[in-house]
């Protein structure tokens, strides 16, 4: 089932690309390469500090994961935003988490919590640039920023968990063990500051090669491109915001461009963030295989050295009789000095056995056979 929803995720960013290639083509073909290209890196930058967001939001939950876990788990998630629907890509992180024994609960948590924040500080953006920028534009979409302040209270660590909790119980869930602090929203939101920086300087490279590289320009691109893509986040139904986003970057734009030239920004800016997430795809994709590895290797027999200098294969198979698991939980117990589990000294209990009584230790030997 993952294999199939990446499969499609990936077929339905590709296609939303491919579909509109010639406008693309004639798009790019206006633009100046290098500002495509340092777009395309501030957004590479962007979906970066946004994993590193969520990252910070998982370790204040409880479930800390080394950062070629979190790329693994977040970008290959994040694929599922192509996917029409609310909640794929929140379903594929949850999923993935799994993988490195991350409480549903919790990773489910940290991608909602992730998400607000990034629509908070989005539209806290917006709603600073833009009246300096175009005041037109607020005319059309004020309606996106009168859910700041019904955010930022949702954002307290007490109303959130209770909101979590809320949500939990009504899918017969427990609720999170433990809440967020203010340390971790704290962390969670400057990754997401710096995110957004990024995503305003991409803006301003596209638009600016067209419109002129002016503090005008800077405050109209970085308020319209957050106020556009929370209005593609906040109409579900449009996978990855496409159509709405765009219409409302071209809304947006007009007091410095016509539509024309808008439109080729707003296909510019969606190529980027195309290519932004499938190559942040492709590196996860690459730490998982690696990683795979690293447990396939832990998960081999275990050879042990017994007393008499005889090699004992504990697998399945071998002569202690261990199955996979058992021989993997003993490959993580050797340390430099010796062998901690008692499947290694003969005579001794498993400690998998949680049937068997361990016998005293100065119980008499069983008698041989035959005595």
């Amino acid at each position: 089932m993952r294999a199939a929803l990446l499969l499609v995720a990936l077929g339905l960013a590709v296609y939303g690309l491919v579909s509109q290639w010639s406008q693309v083509h004639s798009a790019l073909a206006e633009l100046a390469w290098y500002d495509v290209v340092g777009a395309a890196l501030a957004v590479i930058a962007a979906l970066g500090f946004q994993m590193l967001a969520w990252r910070a939001l998982l370790t204040d939950l409880g479930s800390p994961l080394p950062l070629a876990a979190a790329v693994r788990v977040n970008f290959l998630g994040q694929l599922g935003k192509y996917v029409p629907g609310a909640v794929w890509a929140m379903a594929a992180q949850v999923s993935l988490a799994q993988d490195y024994r991350v409480p549903k609960r919790r990773s489910g948590a940290a991608s909602l919590v992730s998400m607000a924040i990034t629509l908070v500080v989005g539209l806290v953006m917006a709603g600073i640039a833009l009246p300096l920028a175009s005041a037109g534009a607020l005319r059309h979409y004020w309606w996106v920023l009168i859910c700041i302040p019904v955010l930022l209270v949702g954002l307290w660590p007490g109303v959130t968990k209770f909101g979590l909790d809320l949500a939990l119980r009504l899918v017969k869930r427990p609720g999170l063990d433990r809440a967020l602090t203010l340390g971790g929203m704290g962390r969670a939101v400057g990754w997401t500051a710096l995110a957004w920086l990024c995503y305003g300087l991409h803006a301003w490279l596209l638009v600016g090669d067209i419109a002129g590289k002016s503090l005008h320009i800077l405050l109209l691109s970085a308020g319209g491109y957050a106020l556009a893509w929370a209005v593609g986040f906040l109409l579900i139904p449009f996978p990855g915001g496409i159509g709405p986003r765009e219409v409302a970057l071209i809304a947006v734009l007009s007091p410095v461009m016509s539509q024309g030239p808008a439109l080729v920004v707003a296909l510019a800016s969606r190529v980027v963030m195309t290519v932004g997430d499938l190559l942040w795809a492709g590196i996860a994709v690459m730490v998982g295989r690696k990683g795979r590895l690293g447990r396939e290797s832990l998960d081999r027999p275990v050879v042990l050295e017994g007393p008499e200098g005889l090699d004992g294969p504990m697998g399945p198979e071998g002569s202690g009789g261990l199955d996979e698991p058992v021989g993997r939980e003993i490959s993580e117990s050797l340390d430099p000095a010796g062998v901690r589990s008692s499947a290694a000294r003969p005579g001794t209990p498993s400690s998998s056995d949680p049937d068997r009584r361990p016998e005293p230790p100065n119980a008499a030997a069983p008698t041989p056979p035959g005595h």
